[in-house]
């Protein structure tokens, strides 16, 4: 089993690896970013105080906004800060469809010092109106905090596929009662263009 799986790995990194471009000069450079990511959420029942199952197809639109030139050149954390905003729709396919909508604000901090594939980390947090459906959570209006890693991989000079994991939480926090909150993973996917 752990021969085949490397075996699958080797191969696919020899297929792709000709499809990547030097992307250094843009990452390094760039001003900006826009992103459309799309992906599943599944909600952590019994991760602190949630008790719902909630499972969401998300669609997110991102706009990214380098905010300094490389730092630490040479070292492993070589990269640049971005602030990044987005604009989610999580659709809540378990509850007829019922859909949550907002805003987010997000610290990112991109490692350009690989070539070829350009890690990220970030966090931050935003409000959504929940229409879900769910007696438990009190309110409508509520507050997401949200931390997450993902990759990028250049096909072309400015254009690169995503891949991206987050932690992602939602609340009234205590403004109303009762107040379940929705702690679930993403997993998402998408393409990013730089300008």
């Amino acid at each position: 089993m752990i021969q085949k799986t490397l075996l699958t790995t080797l191969v696919l990194i020899a297929i792709l690896t000709p499809l990547s471009v030097r992307a250094e000069t843009i990452v390094a450079t760039a001003s900006s970013e826009c992103a459309l990511l799309t992906g599943y959420g599944i909600i952590h029942r019994y991760f602190g105080a949630t008790r719902t199952q909630v499972q969401t197809w998300d669609v997110i639109a991102r706009y990214g906004r380098f905010l300094s030139d490389e730092v630490g050149t040479g070292s492993w954390y070589q990269g640049r800060h971005e602030l990044l905003v987005e604009i989610p729709y999580h659709m809540a396919v378990d509850h007829d469809a019922r859909s949550m909508v907002g805003g987010y604000l997000l610290g990112s901090w991109k490692f350009t010092g690989l070539e070829g594939i350009y890690p990220y980390v970030f966090a931050g947090g935003g409000i959504l109106f929940v229409d879900v459906g769910l007696p438990t959570m009190g309110s409508k209006l509520d507050f997401s905090y949200q931390g997450g890693t993902g990759l990028q991989y250049f096909l072309r000079k400015n254009t690169a596929l995503m891949a991206e994991y987050r932690y992602h939480h939602i609340s009234n926090a205590g403004t109303a009662s009762p107040n379940e909150p929705l702690n679930s993973s993403k997993f998402l996917v998408g393409v990013t263009f730089y300008h």
